[in-house]
């Protein structure tokens, strides 16, 4: 791994799976495309600082009817000193066709002839010979316990939150969109400089 000065633009790209960010590094040793998981953290943008580079590769994909061919550097950190805005330039050099991480990352699908196990509906709040709740209605303990067990189950060691949050980028790119999308309804926003999420004070 090197660690080397230099500036990472950073375009958000509008999919299928939602939007996403890709990355273009430009150092003193040469240009490269950066499609690392946590920079769906980031907002557009071109960032200053020293980034280390764990790996260099060439990669390849398709889309509509053509193969891409780019040199990737996989980041093994940075530390960031200044934010700017996008230059048109550095817009036009970052396709807006660019093929989500996700979808090159995509895990084979279920072999044919293999059916999913059916689970049986849990009875309970919601099973309509049980429960006395009003017709759409639900009490607010109820939902606040869900909300609270669905964000446990989706931020894991991270849960409970503190008014700081650093997100592990070594989880999987759904999942760390999912988070971030999470913190922002809760309130948090994302310090770049930092690469931590703050509870906003009101």
């Amino acid at each position: 791994m090197i660690t080397i000065p230099g500036r990472l633009a950073i375009k958000t790209i509008h999919g299928r799976n939602g939007d996403f960010n890709v990355g273009r590094l430009a150092t003193s040793i040469g240009e490269f495309v950066v499609k690392n998981a946590e920079l769906d953290q980031y907002a557009e943008g071109q960032y200053d600082g020293d980034f280390a580079i764990a790996d260099i590769r060439p990669s390849t994909y398709t889309t509509n009817g053509r193969m891409v061919i780019e040199i990737r550097a996989l980041l093994g950190g940075m530390s960031l000193s200044t934010i700017d805005a996008l230059s048109p330039d550095d817009a036009q050099r970052l396709s807006p066709q660019e093929v989500d991480p996700i979808d090159e990352e995509a895990q084979p699908a279920v072999p044919s002839g293999t059916k999913a196990p059916k689970t049986a509906k849990p009875r309970g709040q919601h099973d309509p010979l049980v429960d006395t709740t009003p017709f759409g209605a639900e009490p607010p303990a109820t939902v606040k316990a869900r909300d609270e067990d669905a964000d446990k189950a989706l931020f894991d060691t991270l849960w409970p939150l503190g008014e700081v949050v650093k997100l592990d980028p070594t989880v999987d790119r759904q999942r760390l969109r999912q988070q971030c999308d999470r913190l922002g309804a809760l309130g948090y926003e994302f310090a770049p400089l930092a690469q931590e999420w703050r509870l906003a004070r009101t």
